[in-house]
């Protein structure tokens, strides 16, 4: 089943001899399930498209679909709660409420919009990603792995349609990287979760499903990694 479909994406910036072409027609879909990265050099157009596809930058042309519907068809106001409830962000920077617990963090993004937390839900998260010790920990207290957990598990914990993740292990060492990617890897197969996410480290993509390449806001498919 098609989630997600991109379809002749451009973004430009500036004008005259200041104007940038972020993306040129970039056009891909993902399927229920599927977790793909994108590679590219810094600069490439990598992060343009990911903030596209989850609606926090406006394309200059081009749609982006997801489970059918048109992102930027949609009133802002509507935009900001269809990608609330439907994608799950992943940051480089973790971005936890230092205030909050991990358990806090975790169920935040259901207290926004009135949903009261499946808590059978909340523990399965917490033992999938590690962290049944650490629930009451504040993100001071975590390790950057630890912290990088939390992020994942509020990013599942709607069980949003599409999982994006922009530079995930940028802050972590090798082996915490390796760790988070395994993570996301379990994700998409215990959920059949979507997940796209962005990295420059080419030697992240071996748990993939599917590799694309953004060169100069072009993109390629590089098709599967794995047997």
């Amino acid at each position: 089943m098609e989630v997600l479909r991109v379809e002749n994406l451009c973004k430009v910036y500036g004008k005259g001899e200041t104007r940038v072409e972020a993306l040129k027609n970039v056009s891909f879909s993902m399927e229920k399930g599927e977790f793909a990265a994108v590679v590219g050099e810094s600069g490439s157009g990598k992060s343009t498209l990911l903030h596209c596809i989850g609606g926090l930058e406006q394309p200059s042309s081009g749609h982006v679909y997801l489970d059918g519907r048109d992102l930027f068809a949609l009133r802002e106001n509507q935009r900001t709660i269809f990608r609330r409830q439907n994608i799950g962000f992943i940051f480089q920077s973790f971005q936890l409420v230092e205030e909050l617990t991990v358990e806090q963090n975790i169920v935040f993004p259901l207290l926004l919009d009135g949903r009261k937390p499946d808590e059978a839900r909340v523990e399965e998260l917490l033992w999938i990603l590690g962290l049944m010790e650490r629930r009451h920990h504040l993100p001071s207290q975590l390790s950057g792995g630890q912290q990088q957990r939390v992020a994942i598990g509020r990013a599942l914990i709607a069980k949003p349609m599409l999982v994006l993740a922009d530079e995930p292990t940028g802050n972590l060492d090798s082996k915490n990287s390796q760790d988070v990617v395994e993570l996301l890897h379990r994700a998409s197969r215990h959920y059949r979760q979507t997940v796209l996410m962005i990295t420059h480290n080419v030697h992240l993509t071996d748990a993939v499903d599917r590799v694309l390449q953004v060169s100069d806001g072009e993109l390629r498919d590089w098709g599967g990694m794995q047997e």
